[in-house]
């Protein structure tokens, strides 16, 4: 996410009724898309019955069922409860959350330390069913942020999120994809499930200083495999 994603964000608005569920969660996408300079999406309000996940156009490192990243099942999702820490082991990322909402004008709040990666509140919680989301910056005035290598973890890596009901909610990474912004497919991304996902969200491709610009996204899809 670029020096200019709050700006950009502050000029996306949600358009149509109040939105649950899937929908909730695909207005999110067209927030980050334009968070990160990307073109402002407008995602369906609903997931029609039987739509397969959309073609994105992306690069994806792997095709795997859930929890499939290092041969694991898929848990049994957990009861709601906040986020507090979030671990990446394999890339030494150890990080408190902020609580992202929406402003008043619709727009979602950004993480307002660089270094902090931030839980979108309207959505689900990491551990209980649905595809929780956690999104941090790439960069922050040229400087490396808390996402910095988000592209470079592989399938099988794990990640943990420490919550406010003192358990840990224990994720092992799906794939990781790469989608262009204009192509960013919100159906695949935030479709429904039925397992408790995670979905770790920050800007990629070469970034364009004249622009502010980031071309890409990347997304991080992971299935929860265990706890503590």
């Amino acid at each position: 996410m670029s020096r200019r994603y709050e700006d950009t964000m502050s000029t996306v608005r949600r358009r149509g009724h109040r939105a649950t569920g899937y929908a909730v969660a695909a207005a999110l996408s067209a927030l980050l898309l334009a968070g990160c300079g990307g073109q402002d999406a407008a995602p369906p309000r609903s997931l029609p019955a039987g739509q397969p996940p959309g073609d994105g156009g992306g690069q994806s490192s792997d095709d795997a069922a859930p929890g499939g990243g290092s041969g694991s099942k898929a848990a049994a999702s957990m009861p709601k409860s906040v986020p507090q820490r979030l671990s990446i082991p394999s890339l030494q990322v150890s990080s408190t959350l902020e609580t992202l909402g929406q402003q008043k004008n619709g727009a979602m709040e950004t993480p307002r330390d660089p270094d902090k990666a931030g839980w979108y509140q309207p959505g689900p919680t990491p551990g209980s069913q649905g595809p929780a989301v956690i999104a941090g910056h790439v960069s922050w005035n040229g400087k490396p942020s808390v996402f910095q290598k988000l592209s470079s973890m592989k399938r099988g890596d794990t990640i943990e999120v420490s919550r406010q009901d003192g358990k840990t909610a224990k994720f092992t990474v799906d794939r990781i994809a790469q989608y262009p912004k204009n192509k960013f497919p919100t159906l695949e991304v935030y479709k429904n499930l039925d397992h408790a996902g995670l979905r770790l969200i920050t800007c990629g491709g070469e970034y364009d200083e004249g622009q502010h610009y980031f071309p890409d996204n990347v997304v991080v899809f992971a299935s929860l495999t265990g706890s503590a």
